[in-house]
């Protein structure tokens, strides 16, 4: 796997594996063994997936089992949004007892606003702060290796670069030829602000697009590995989910082919503000 090295010079692989739905040990256990099986040393998790202590238990069974010790992995979770402002430091520390983890290599702040309140609610602004602050704290203690926000506008990370003393190293978000975020992905270039992307496949919906469609028959490549290459060569992360080993190795196989430049552009030109998953836009 290749890597990026995030602005503060942690090293982080550019593939990971999403576990967004994979719930019970059994489900985790077959997954998280395909990926280490097939080279993925990056796993996204998040408080709200519920999946956090099945995640941790069966890392620590499998790394001696494929000859790899809590350094070889990279391991994400997020801050729930229940949690933001005063409750962020302990949503912070159940994550790392979930997990069974003495840290964590990147905590993000999950999404822009607190549960149960409404998007327009003035009190966002001010949550978010006591949240970043919180996770500065652990940061600084080495619990955690990197900070990073998922779900956030340009706007909040203007607030947040405005006023943190730990820079975002990530931006997680929803990114593909349907949702074309050059403007965002721009502005974290310029900040030093490595971009992640999540849905890579729109949910699913993508794989039978037929540009997308023609370009993996063209390839000998499936749809999603060419969605998945698409990001990866404009220097986005990526962290494909599936529960099915086979789509776990394949989705892993995307650095030995590269995409010409005319069909980065078809793929690109896709773009209709299409969102799959949540729009943060409305946030304040």
């Amino acid at each position: 796997m290749e890597s990026v090295r995030l602005n503060n010079g942690v090293e982080m692989p550019l593939v990971g594996l999403g576990t967004f739905k994979v719930r019970g040990y059994e489900a985790v256990y077959l997954v998280l063994d395909a990926a280490l099986r097939h080279g993925y040393r990056s796993f996204d998790t998040a408080s709200v997936y519920q999946n956090e202590a099945d995640v941790g238990r069966v890392l620590k069974e499998l790394l001696p089992k494929h000859g790899l010790s809590r350094t070889d992995v990279f391991i994400t979770s997020k801050l729930a949004p229940r949690d933001h402002g005063a409750g962020a430091e302990a949503g912070c520390l159940r994550s790392l007892e979930a997990l069974d983890c003495q840290y964590l290599d990147l905590y993000l702040v999950h999404w822009p606003g607190k549960q149960g309140c409404k998007s327009e609610d003035p009190g966002n602004p001010g949550w978010r702060q006591q949240s970043w602050e919180a996770m500065e704290g652990l940061y600084g203690s080495g619990r955690f290796r990197a900070l990073g926000v998922s779900n956030y506008t340009e706007g909040h990370l203007r607030e947040l670069l405005a006023k943190c003393r730990v820079k975002p190293a990530v931006l997680q978000v929803e990114y593909h030829p349907f949702l074309v975020q050059s403007q965002l992905l721009a502005f974290c270039r310029a900040s030093g602000i490595h971009l992640q992307a999540y849905s890579s496949l729109g949910t699913g919906c993508l794989v039978a697009e037929p540009t997308v469609a023609g370009l993996a028959h063209s390839y000998g490549r499936t749809p999603a590995q060419v969605l998945l290459r698409w990001a990866l060569q404009q220097g986005i992360g990526v962290i494909p989910k599936s529960t099915h080993p086979e789509r776990i190795a394949q989705n892993a196989q995307l650095f030995d082919f590269h995409l010409a430049e005319e069909d980065m552009q078809a793929l690109s030109g896709l773009h209709s503000d299409t969102r799959y998953c949540w729009d943060p836009r409305h946030v304040v």
